[in-house]
This record gives C-alpha cells, sequence and structure tokens, in this order.
C-alpha cells in the first residue's frame, strides 16, 4: 500500500499593508480666492478692459489664469483680437501694451479694495494655532500682492512662513511653491495640509504630495475640479479637528483602491 505525503497546505493571499500616513503637522494656506475673494475682482477688471475695446472674455477662457502666472494670458488674448479685427488698431493697442496692463491691475485693486477675510480664516488659524499646528501661505501672486493684504488684514503674524510667485521659477501647477513651504515649515510635505480653491492649485498640491482640501470659490465652484482629497463648501464648513479626520478617512479609503470621487463634507 503506497502512503501519500500531504499535499502542501493551500496559501492564502496576504491582507494589503497599508501604507503609512504620516500624520498632518501643519496647514498650507493659497491666497486669491481662498482667503480673500479677488478673483473676482481679477476677471472683472478684465472683462471691463475687452468690453471697451468690443470683446467680452468668458469665464471659461480666464479659468487658465486661476491660480499661476503662467497660463492663459489675458493681454495677449486681447491683443489677438483686436488685431485680427483691424490690425493698424492692434498695432496701435500693442504699442500702449504696458499702460494697459497698469491700467488694469489698477483696475483690479479699486475692485479688491473693499473685500476682507472669507467665512472661517480667522477661527481655522485659531484652532490651528491651539492645536500648535503652524501656518504657511503659498501663492502664485506676487509677494507686494499678498504680503500687503495680509498686513492690511492684521494676519501677516500668523503666518510662519510665505512662499510667492518672487520665491520660485515656476508658480503652481508646478509643485515648487508647496515644496518651499513645507520645508520652511519643517515637515515632509505629506505633513502639510494643503487648503486650495482653484484647479492649478490643487494639482501643485499632488504633486507636491500634500493632502488636499479643495474649497471652491465663487469662480472655481462654477468649474470642474480636479480631484482632492475632501471638498468643502468653505473654510467654516466644520471645525479642524473633524477636517483633519475627513481628510484622514479619504486618505485610507483610497489606499490600494482605484482613485474615486473626493469626499464631500459640509
Amino acid at each position: 500500500m503506497v502512503k501519500r505525503m500531504p499535499g502542501p497546505k493551500p496559501v492564502s493571499s496576504p491582507s494589503p499593508i497599508p501604507r503609512f500616513q504620516p500624520p498632518i503637522r501643519a496647514l498650507i494656506f493659497d491666497f486669491d480666492g481662498l482667503m480673500v475673494d479677488t478673483e473676482t475682482p481679477a476677471l472683472a477688471s478684465w472683462q471691463q478692459i475687452y468690453a471697451e475695446h468690443g470683446f467680452s472674455l468668458a469665464l471659461e477662457e480666464w479659468a487658465g489664469a486661476l491660480g499661476t502666472t503662467h497660463g492663459f494670458n489675458a493681454l495677449e488674448h486681447l491683443l489677438g483680437l483686436v488685431s485680427q479685427a483691424d490690425p493698424a488698431r492692434g498695432a496701435a493697442l500693442r504699442a500702449e501694451a504696458e499702460a494697459l496692463a497698469a491700467r488694469r491691475q489698477h483696475l483690479k485693486e479699486q475692485l479688491s479694495a473693499g473685500q476682507g477675510l472669507l467665512p472661517g480664516v480667522t477661527e481655522l488659524l485659531d484652532q490651528a494655532d491651539a492645536l500648535g499646528m503652524p501656518c504657511a501661505v503659498a501663492s502664485s501672486s506676487s509677494l507686494r500682492w499678498v504680503g500687503g493684504w495680509l498686513e492690511r488684514l492684521g494676519i501677516r503674524a500668523r503666518f510662519r512662513c510665505l512662499r510667492t510667485a518672487d520665491d520660485v521659477e515656476r508658480t503652481k501647477p508646478d509643485p515648487a511653491l508647496f515644496l518651499s513651504a513645507a520645508a520652511c515649515l519643517g515637515y515632509p510635505p505629506a505633513s502639510c495640509l494643503v487648503l486650495e480653491d482653484s484647479p492649478n492649485g490643487i494639482r501643485a498640491a499632488r504633486a507636491a504630495g500634500c493632502p488636499v482640501v479643495a474649497v471652491p470659490s465663487a469662480l472655481t465652484g462654477q468649474l470642474t475640479l480636479p480631484p482632492a482629497d475632501v471638498v468643502i463648501p468653505s473654510l467654516d464648513a466644520m471645525p479642524l479637528t473633524d477636517l483633519l479626520a475627513a481628510v484622514r478617512a479619504a486618505r485610507t479609503a483610497t489606499q490600494g483602491s482605484p482613485p474615486g470621487p473626493p469626499a464631500r463634507t459640509g
């Protein structure tokens, strides 16, 4: 009689091991559209200039300029439209391009002057301070623009770090601004939660390896935004502790799974 040897024991597939998620230790704020609604005046100022020359500027065209300095060029677009309609008038306007850009900037500043902090900014800074979480600002705008606003609003001292277009070669969607802000804060990007409203800003945060919360603004709420970990309607939608928990849950849920739509809260 042949003695049968026991066969190999069935091997079960190992359970996936979750990747380590470093705790969130710091916050990085965008500025335009997130802390102050300067984006609406920015578009409105160009729309006024366009109208003076017999043209219109749609949000869908302007969207490429949101959150960056190297996207849609509203001035060049206008010069091209005028030149197509009347080459002589286009040439004359191009000769005045610098003065036209300066006038538009002045108009933007006039239209923005009455804006205050958007709901939830101060409360979120207070809650971050209570939790011992340092904060930074990372903006594609200039230091003069962002720093001036923060000083006027009385919150410049609330941020350990400020990074603007003056500090990098490429602004959003390049990750350089967020990488620089994270280095200044002293934490790896994965430990710095980014709060953003623009498509280019969300792309930059993800490219940097930062968790990101999308907070659509009056303008960007009309656009399709790239995926974020969590989407909230405004900065005062929930306490910071709840927001941090929502981000952790969203990132845990997506580990090892195909990317899905972001979690919406608030």
